[in-house]
């Protein structure tokens, strides 16, 4: 349920952001490393907007998965020592069958 809350969030948000962009019909020139465009400015913050959305999300994700993964490691490595710790029942606790005298 907060995971839809959330999505519903972000997407009213890109909605509001393409709908107030949709009036603006400036183009604008866009310098990047390789070239240079020009594009309509509602485009252009249309796309950057998805694009830091999904890079966030997959970086987000990478850590998620690194996370789960030390923890699966960690489960495994406690539950080899639990195996290795199970307590034998020594002789000196185990009860005779000959009373001492």
């Amino acid at each position: 349920m907060k995971y839809l809350l959330i999505f519903l969030v972000v997407l009213v948000i890109f909605v509001l952001s393409v709908t107030l962009g949709a009036h603006n019909d400036q183009v604008v020139a866009f310098n990047y490393l390789i070239a240079q465009g020009e594009y309509r400015l509602s485009t252009l913050l249309a796309t950057l907007f998805a694009a830091g959305f999904i890079l966030g999300w997959v970086i987000c994700g990478l850590f998620y998965v690194r996370v789960r993964l030390g923890l699966v490691r960690a489960e495994r490595k406690i539950r080899r020592l639990e195996q290795q710790a199970v307590p034998t029942e020594p002789e000196s606790l185990a009860p005779s069958a000959t009373p001492k005298e």
